[in-house]
């Protein structure tokens, strides 16, 4: 089976003299959940950026759905194949209405208007979220803007996801209901995330990003439990 992403000995800094990843090796495969940890200024959104193309490496090859990747024009050809979801959903979100925005990705595609229409009220169902359809954007929750940009990305019909940081600032209903959008898709992903309970609940390996390194540790794994002890008189339970 051949990897949808590949990067061969990826280094890169924002300054020459100061590298922010090195050497860095990495293979996403059909259907694969990845979650990516590490401490704040590792690199890892860095990482996103450089897989779809929003940067270039100083050396070493990225290769997407089995073509190299060197220039911006090459990154043009597969990036809507990619579905980058970005931390803050404001980012992604610019039309007056969620249909509209929905709608924008694959209005870019090409398809005719009424299509691109047909597309986006298909994806709102799948996220089970049509009720927004015509809500303003701008007055929607944190997490009914999370998801609603999920639904931007999956218009688009992408074969891979990367999602950076998407648990920030949700309540735990909004959460649980991203939880249960991403374990229903048929797709790969790779989640950026500091939110180890949330990785252990969406992601099946989950790699480190640490002194520019990307380590995959077999036997560590991030894993949810719950259990109940004695607090007084009281037992509790707690996730």
């Amino acid at each position: 089976m051949k990897p949808l992403v590949s990067l061969k000995n990826i280094s890169f800094g924002y300054k020459r003299e100061k590298p922010l990843l090195q050497e860095i090796n990495l293979q996403l495969f059909p259907q694969e959940k990845i979650g990516l940890i590490g401490p704040n200024g590792a690199g890892k959104t860095t990482l996103a950026f450089l897989i779809t193309g929003l940067i270039q490496p100083w050396q070493g090859e990225i290769e997407i759905l089995g073509q190299v990747c060197k220039e911006e024009k090459d990154f043009q050809k597969i990036r809507s194949k990619i579905g980058f979801v970005f931390q803050n959903a404001d980012d992604q979100l610019i039309f007056p209405t969620v249909l509209e925005d929905v709608a924008f990705g694959p209005l870019n595609q090409g398809l005719k208007p009424e299509q691109a229409l047909e597309k986006a009220k298909k994806t709102l169902k799948q996220l089970n979220i049509e009720r927004l359809a015509s809500r303003n954007t701008f007055n929607l929750s944190g997490g009914e803007k999370k998801i609603v940009s999920i639904a931007t990305v999956l218009s688009m019909e992408p074969q891979m996801l990367i999602l950076d940081e998407p648990t920030v600032g949700l309540d735990e209903n909004s959460r649980d209901k991203l939880i249960e959008i991403l374990n229903n898709l048929e797709l790969a992903y790779l989640i950026i995330s500091h939110d180890y309970d949330f990785l252990a609940r969406t992601t099946d390996k989950q790699l480190i990003l640490k002194d520019k390194k990307i380590i995959y540790d077999p036997s560590v794994v991030l894993h949810k439990h719950e259990h109940a002890h004695p607090l007084g008189y009281v037992y509790h339970t707690h996730k």
